[in-house]
């Protein structure tokens, strides 16, 4: 029986790993907080918890006595379980994107004749492996993508968004918070378009998906897929991010009063948000919320004032222990926006839209849509699509049918054909259409 070790018993783990557990291999789930990784074994006879600590425990001792390690700890711990399976030969796979450190590890992986498979998971992950389905199906038709956007987004259903700033938490809130701190880089019409770290959300546009009322924004950098898709010459190359309404105007706010800092603050411990922004600002009168207008430029009953309100920010309420701004502001988040209830529904929604052109002159726009919302009383859609992509690549990856060496993603045919297809099986659908 093949041996699979997990580090990490997060959101998304659950699914994944009773997968692979019900397809008959030995798991083992490493967690720091060892009851989360019981509650996702529960007493399966192939199943271990083990208490688990990166920053202090051997890793090593545990990498070696298992056949392939799965990574769901934060992407900075991805590296460090590489070298232990580099140096003990074993395969792995993650969810993340390839961070410069884990791209540096190719050759040695390869050397050590060992996969290391990331971006599997949906975003990164089956949005890669769905754009590539169509990509090569143009390709084999002899046609060219000319433009390709592909947007995603984890959100509440509509029947269980019911707070103002439209979201609900399916992973971590600092995560999510972080992500607005990015620079950004996509093509348009031939032209690079930056934007720089803090203007990320003054970038969004509104959309109409399925019927729902969204707004759309640049992800990260969208000019390294240009080469990974094998999309030379193409004159638009945008990825972005999906969210309801307002989300981007309030998130703008928050990065320009400074509450994104990342930075150790002394003094936060006790002090109510009111009286933080009224030292940030420099204020010492009582109208926090008409000072904040004024600072932000924004009429003082503006929809995105609201929600600051709704959040706390102009309340008495006071700061709970945290190290930084952004810190005390993602375990606000939390506690406001909070979790999904049991019988509440989470959402992924992902978008391709393609313009592809062949030879004799005719042009096609093709969409490839994926909507899936989370079991009510059971697994989330994020947890689903997140940890089942990769827990099928291990499977193969143990199986021997996916070969090669190195540090890769899933963009070749006999990986993701395979994945998306078992997928299906489990209605987690990619739907294609040919727009007139």
């Amino acid at each position: 029986m093949k041996k699979i070790v997990a580090f990490g018993a997060g959101l998304v783990a659950k699914p994944g790993i009773r997968y692979l557990l019900d397809k008959g291999f030995e798991v083992t789930v490493a967690s720091r907080t060892v009851s989360k990784a019981e509650a996702i074994v529960d007493n399966h006879p192939n199943s271990k918890a083990l208490a688990f600590d990166i920053t202090k425990d051997d890793l090593d001792s545990i990498v070696k006595e298992h056949d392939l390690a799965i990574s769901l700890l934060p992407y900075a711990f991805h590296p460090q379980i590489a070298k232990s399976c580099i140096k003990y030969k074993k395969h792995m796979a993650t969810t993340s994107y390839v961070s410069d450190a884990m791209h540096a590890l190719d050759d040695d992986a390869k050397k050590a004749g060992i996969l290391i498979m990331n971006e599997c998971g949906v975003d990164p992950g089956t949005d890669h492996m769905s754009a590539m389905r169509v990509i090569h199906e143009v390709q084999k038709k002899g046609g060219k993508i000319t433009s390709f956007k592909s947007t995603t987004g984890g959100l509440p259903a509509p029947n269980s968004n019911d707070n103002p700033m439209g979201y609900k938490f399916s992973w971590s809130p600092k995560g999510v918070i972080l992500a607005g701190t990015n620079a950004a880089q996509y093509l348009e019409d031939e032209k690079v378009v930056e934007i720089k770290s803090g203007d990320l959300f003054n970038h969004y546009w509104p959309y109409t998906v399925e019927g729902m009322e969204l707004e759309a924004y640049p992800n990260r950098n969208s000019l390294q897929y240009v080469e990974l898709y094998g999309l030379e010459g193409i004159k638009t190359m945008f990825r972005g991010t999906f969210r309801y309404p307002g989300w981007c105007e309030s998130l703008q706010a928050l990065f320009d009063l400074g509450l994104m800092d990342q930075k150790t603050k002394k003094g936060l411990n006790g002090i109510t948000w009111k009286v933080l922004l009224q030292k940030m600002l420099d204020y010492k009168g009582d109208e926090i919320r008409g000072e904040v207008a004024r600072k932000l430029g924004k009429d003082p009953n503006a929809e995105c004032l609201n929600r600051l309100e709704w959040l706390g920010l102009f309340s008495d309420e006071q700061i709970p222990s945290a190290a930084s701004y952004l810190d005390a502001l993602a375990d606000l988040f939390m506690t406001k926006l909070g979790k999904f209830a049991p019988e509440q529904q989470d959402m992924i929604v992902m978008l391709h839209e393609f313009t592809a052109e062949y030879p004799d002159g005719k042009q096609e726009k093709i969409t490839s849509t994926l909507l899936d919302y989370g079991i009510p009383n059971g697994d989330s859609s994020m947890a689903r699509t997140v940890s089942l992509p990769v827990a099928i690549a291990v499977r193969m990856m143990l199986e021997d049918k996916i070969k090669g060496t190195g540090v890769i993603i899933p963009t070749a045919p006999e990986v993701y054909n395979p994945i998306l297809d078992e997928l299906e099986t489990m209605d987690i659908v990619f739907k294609e259409k040919i727009l007139d």
